[in-house]
């Protein structure tokens, strides 16, 4: 990786950097030709599409049996630690989870209450690796909301893989299809013969899995829209450069199209840290995936000419996970503007969080973390307001009700307070 100065990035690169574009508005059309195939064809589409991409022969589409032996059969240790991890992101949900209130106002007696979606629909990739983490961290949350059914897509495979399937029974889900890619979206979003429509989707996935997310989004709520993974690390002098390389090259093995990006204004550890990511990724076995992420546009080591211009550097590209590792990392924390989960110190790894800190690895990328947050319990709630006013307190409030209703010319809105009073 080479060091390159932030001041002197040219806005070609700055674009690369902050404008990241994971290859979703060219899977559009695809995407969209596949979906209109599952709405037409159902079941037979989401075989044909297995064939097609999965190179596999799908007999029941419906695995939900599946993952219950699955859990029975897998090795004890890892099952423990399965069921481990899904504690701590059960414990972490749990205290998302908002109170319902009313209060007076003035004599108006005014609240919130929340109330869980009844069906979602949880995407859990597969392909070229097993992820019974993104089981746990899409289904947990659902269940905590108190969703009614709760579906999970997941690739076919020839031998679905054991982990995955223990992790989504241990989760909770409600039921298992076995359908990936923008066939799996389409059918959680528009239903076929076995698989049961649902209000929303949610969880990672490949760019068709994003695109068919963006074309269903219309007819069925989804959580947001992500592409590969991000890391940015914003360092000090304190920083291990061996431990900073080590989470850049932990995050490159997702994908050869992740973003992986330090950040620091001292140039000896940004030196040292290019040389240990080359380094310890020739030593992976997933070399040739980090080697490319190592290397894409959207990747980098940089120098700051300040810890300012270091923290506003984060916070304009505004990583999926953003790690700190600096003496004064608090204060860093309250100066950068944006990132999906943050992690503070040494000892934070994004790893545990990818896995079984508690908060949810499923986050916003491409820099819409700006704007949006990860998933939550709050994904999975509808709120409402609840309004009760007196005769009195209508009264208090009956002028400037009537008086903005004829200023905006509707008359009848107006009518509707007076008649009370009539």
């Amino acid at each position: 990786m080479n060091v390159r100065a932030v001041a002197d990035l040219s806005p070609d690169e700055r674009a690369a950097l902050f404008d990241r574009d994971a290859g979703v508005a060219a899977a559009r059309d695809a995407a969209r030709e596949i979906i209109d195939h599952v709405r037409e064809a159902g079941d037979v589409a989401l075989r044909e599409y297995a064939e097609k991409f999965d190179d596999v022969s799908v007999g029941n589409v419906d695995v939900t049996d599946e993952a219950e032996r699955a859990a029975k059969r897998l090795d004890d240790e890892l099952l423990a630690h399965i069921e481990r991890a899904a504690e701590n992101i059960r414990v972490f949900h749990e205290a998302q989870l908002p109170d319902d209130w009313r209060r007076e106002f003035d004599g108006r007696e005014l609240g919130r209450r929340y109330r869980p979606l009844e069906r979602v629909g949880a995407y859990v990739p597969g392909g070229t690796a097993a992820y019974p983490s993104s089981a746990l961290m899409t289904v947990i949350p659902a269940t905590v909301a108190g969703v009614d059914h709760v579906a999970v897509a997941t690739p076919p495979a020839e031998q679905l893989n054991d982990a995955t399937l223990a992790a989504i029974h241990v989760a909770g889900a409600d039921a298992v299809y076995q359908a990936g890619g923008a066939q799996a979206v389409a059918a959680l979003a528009y239903g076929t013969e076995t698989v049961d429509r649902v209000q929303k989707i949610v969880g990672p996935g490949n760019r068709f899995v994003t695109a068919a997310k963006a074309e269903v989004r219309p007819d069925c709520e989804i959580d947001f829209l992500a592409g590969p993974s991000e890391i940015l690390v914003l360092a000090d002098e304190t920083a291990d450069p061996e431990v900073v390389a080590a989470d850049l090259v932990a995050q490159a093995e997702h994908d050869p199209n992740a973003a992986v990006v330090a950040v620091t204004p001292d140039t000896a550890l940004a030196e040292a840290v290019a040389d240990a990511c080359e380094r310890q990724a020739a030593a992976r076995e997933r070399r040739e995936v980090i080697e490319s992420a190592l290397d894409n546009d959207a990747s980098g080591v940089f120098t700051a000419r300040s810890m300012s211009e270091a923290a506003l550097f984060a916070g304009e590209y505004a990583a999926e996970h953003l790690s700190i590792q600096a003496e004064d990392d608090e204060t860093l924390l309250d100066r950068v503007e944006a990132g999906g989960s943050v992690f503070l110190g040494p000892y934070s790894p994004v790893a545990a969080g990818d896995y079984a800190a508690g908060p949810n690895h499923v986050l916003p990328t491409g820099g819409l973390a700006k704007t949006t947050g990860g998933l939550s319990v709050d994904h999975f709630l509808v709120s409402q307001t609840v309004q009760r006013l007196d005769r009195e307190r209508l009264n208090d409030i009956a002028e400037t009700v009537t008086a903005l209703a004829e200023a905006e010319g509707l008359e009848a809105h107006a009518e509707s307070i007076r008649k009370r009073f009539e």
